[in-house]
């Protein structure tokens, strides 16, 4: 018969207390009355790299406690099938509703993290596939415009109403992300409804490049293509001839307020796990450029109910959990 007896929280800094006092493993379980094989398997299952600390204890504990309770609902399989969407680029919480709208597993996304965290100890790496977003310092300059202004610019003030409803497919929120040093970068467009992205690779800044870019990315879905509000850098100086090119309305949100393209902006943020701050962007090509964009498009996401931007943009269902990913974007 086992006498087996769980540690709790406060018996767990009374241990870290007398061990510390240069107790042995035999009189800190006669003080606390537990079995010495407790107060070894203690000592032997929770300890850091920074030795055995109460804290740490208890939540490494924890950890196993959730894992054992909702692990064993789980086959290989199913945990395989887990893995390999981790390792598309898809956060755990993506993983679970996807999954879950297709019918083929109910899981949470604590418990997929708390997969992840335990292959991390074990030398895994699927760690390596979740994102990382460190927090930004920006410049608000109290609305003052240092960059010049843009000749015959059309300010987010006169934008249609129906754009900031979000209820027709075609407003698209433009922008460019450039790389260390100034050099290289990207023109990224988001469109409002859908969160379908487009990007193409630029060698610099200069408005004619960065116009060429704008016009060969959206020309394949004019019919879609309402409107675009772009940031206020001076790349976009030659807004009047992509209006004319793509038949669509021009307009500029206000100096140093990135929230009115907030969609622009987070997706440029995603894209930044590809393309990260300190990465030079002359010399991608532009293959790695549209593989990022297709993680991007293919990847579920909560504000679309766990659906795509492919799916939502292009009304078409594709289903990733019988098949790999290269082969469903071909789909």
């Amino acid at each position: 018969m086992k006498h087996y007896t769980q540690l709790d929280h406060e018996q767990r800094y009374q241990i870290s207390g007398l061990h510390k006092a240069g107790w042995n493993q035999t009189q800190i379980a006669d003080e606390i009355g537990v079995h010495k094989s407790t107060i070894s398997r203690e000592f032997r299952r929770n300890k850091g790299q920074r030795g055995r600390r109460p804290k740490q204890a208890q939540s490494m504990r924890d950890e196993r406690k959730q894992a054992c309770i909702n692990g064993k609902q789980f086959s290989s399989n199913e945990w395989a099938e887990v893995e390999r969407l981790t390792r598309e680029d898809l956060s755990p919480e993506q993983v679970a509703n996807r999954l879950d709208l297709e019918g083929c597993l109910q899981i949470s996304s604590e418990i997929i993290y708390l997969h992840i965290y335990a292959d991390k100890r074990n030398g895994g790496d699927l760690h390596q596939h979740l994102r990382n977003q460190k927090p930004r310092r920006k410049r608000y300059a109290s609305g003052q415009e240092r960059r010049g202004t843009i000749r015959n610019r059309v300010s987010i003030d006169d934008r249609p109403d129906i754009v900031a409803q979000k209820i027709r497919m075609g407003d698209w929120e433009g922008d460019t992300v450039i790389g260390k040093n100034h050099k290289g970068g990207l023109v990224t467009l988001a469109e409002r409804v859908s969160r379908y992205v487009l990007a193409g690779h630029i060698r610099s800044k200069h408005a004619a490049g960065v116009t060429a870019v704008t016009t060969r990315l959206l020309s394949p879905h004019k019919d879609n293509c309402h409107t675009i509000t772009f940031d206020n850098g001076k790349e976009f100086a030659e807004h009047e001839l992509m209006a004319a090119t793509l038949n669509a309305d021009i307009y500029f949100a206000h100096p140093y307020r990135s929230w009115e393209r907030g969609l622009n902006e987070n997706s440029n943020g995603l894209l930044r796990q590809y393309f990260p701050k300190g990465m030079e962007l002359t010399d991608i090509t532009e293959e790695q450029v549209q593989l990022a964009v297709e993680r991007l498009n293919h990847r579920p996401r909560k504000v679309l109910g766990f659906k795509t931007p492919h799916e939502v943009f292009f009304g078409v269902a594709v289903l990733y959990t019988k098949q790999p990913l290269a082969v469903a974007l071909r789909t």
